[in-house]
């Protein structure tokens, strides 16, 4: 571990972790957001290139879940698009009805109360890691490490006071994706890093 200018910084091979991800408390609150970080917002989420195959091979197992404007936005965009930044990220629907300018992913599924689901996931396939990592979002660095950091938005603010409520740190809530994603052997690294932050 490092201290530095953003706080401490933990190193796990050639993963760095920012403080915030061991330190920081978030539960999501699905009854408070009804899945909103699946709607809000003019870009999808972040997706790395061999993504895109999966969804694509995937596709007939979870579009019968999504909607019908949905799958029109893959018919017109492909599996991916790129975003302003140039990153690769799912695709969207056109703005809501009612004049919001927010843009539902493409994978979105609409329940009978107008909650959003996600139909990758309720065909019990994989959808993007970014997805299944939030509020962590992962950064590609330069010399091919990557960086951990956790991500600060409006309508997650539910969650973070549920995880202060509850007493669960973000790497706790993520244990599982953070598994999936790096292994078990990074996952226990990271959690005596924050044992040990927690006795400093």
């Amino acid at each position: 571990m490092g201290k530095g200018r953003f706080g401490t910084i933990i190193q796990i091979g050639d993963i760095l972790v920012s403080e915030d991800v061991v330190t920081e408390r978030f539960a999501c609150d699905y009854a408070a957001c009804r899945g909103a970080c699946c709607i809000v917002g003019d870009s999808g989420a972040p997706m790395e290139e061999r993504e895109t195959e999966s969804l694509e091979r995937d596709y007939p197992a979870f579009s019968g879940y999504m909607t019908l404007e949905g799958r029109a936005a893959v018919d017109a965009k492909g599996f991916f698009d790129v975003d302003r930044d140039g990153d690769i990220v799912t695709p969207l629907m056109p703005p809501l009805a009612g004049g919001a300018q927010d843009q539902p992913c493409a994978f979105c599924h609409f329940g009978a109360a107008g909650e959003c689901l996600c139909a990758i996931e309720m065909a019990g396939r994989t959808k993007p890691v970014s997805c299944s990592l939030y509020p962590i979002r992962v950064t590609r660095l330069t010399g091919g490490g990557l960086a951990l950091n956790v991500h600060h938005w409006d309508i997650c603010k539910p969650a973070f006071e549920k995880g202060e409520r509850e007493d669960v740190r973000v790497y706790q809530f993520l244990k599982n994706p953070l598994t999936n994603a790096f292994g078990a052997d990074f996952y226990a690294a990271l959690e005596a890093a924050a044992t040990h932050l927690r006795r400093g």
